[in-house]
């Protein structure tokens, strides 16, 4: 698949549903089985829906992430999805509203460089679409001067499929553009971070570190 010199934003673009999120720690054994015997499975298997993908970090106050590649953003406005969004099982309801600090995003994906899924990967927070345009050729360079980068993306989110979860804080709410980092090793992908963020003049605190915990193939299903 080609890479992209230009950030994507239009809804041709592919799209991903980034949620990321604490959970209550006395129901998080229920909320770890819910999305792995349910939501996972319920998202991959909506029409345009690619592949959903579960992390988790060890050192994040918000430890929990997951990932859903879509063929684009209209997607999200299609009726199955629309259906799948209003009309939750009880399990899901229950486990929204376990859920602390969460970001849910609609983004526009804009491929900067290689292909593939690491065993990790390192999250930067971009903070504007500036910063976001500086990054991108960026990546390219650093990668292939490190060991076991395997891709690298920007995730630029749509402000009107972005809806909030009732556990989003709205009043403080930033729409701002990731860079997510796979690799081999979880430690090239931080150590790649941490050169892109301060070449773009970001503090440390915007990178974060993910293990990939499953991935599921909307193929396999």
């Amino acid at each position: 698949m080609p890479h992209h010199h230009t950030i994507q934003q239009t809804s041709d673009a592919m799209g991903e549903l980034f949620i990321w999120t604490d959970v209550d720690p006395a129901h998080e054994q229920d909320f770890n089985r819910w999305y792995d015997l349910e939501h996972m499975q319920e998202r991959a298997a909506i029409p345009g829906f690619h592949w959903s993908r579960r992390y988790h970090s060890k050192t994040c106050t918000r430890p929990y992430l997951a990932l859903y590649r879509t063929e684009s953003l209209k997607v999200f406005t299609s009726d199955t999805y629309r259906q799948a969004f209003t009309k939750q099982t009880d399990w899901s309801v229950r486990n929204f509203s376990r859920m602390h600090n969460t970001q849910r995003r609609v983004a526009a994906v804009t491929l900067a460089y290689g292909a593939g899924t690491g065993a990790g990967i390192a999250l930067i927070c971009l903070g504007s679409l500036a910063v976001a345009e500086k990054a991108l050729p960026l990546c390219k360079t650093l990668a292939q001067a490190a060991e076991g980068i395997v891709s690298a993306k920007i995730l630029t989110p749509d402000p009107v499929l972005s809806t909030p979860l009732p556990s989003e804080n709205t009043t403080q709410r930033l729409l701002e553009p990731y860079l997510i980092i796979d690799a081999t090793k979880l430690s090239e992908a931080n150590k790649a971070a941490a050169a892109i963020a301060a070449q773009l003049g970001l503090p440390e605190q915007a990178c974060h570190s993910f293990d990939l915990l499953w991935d599921l193939q909307a193929g396999d299903l």
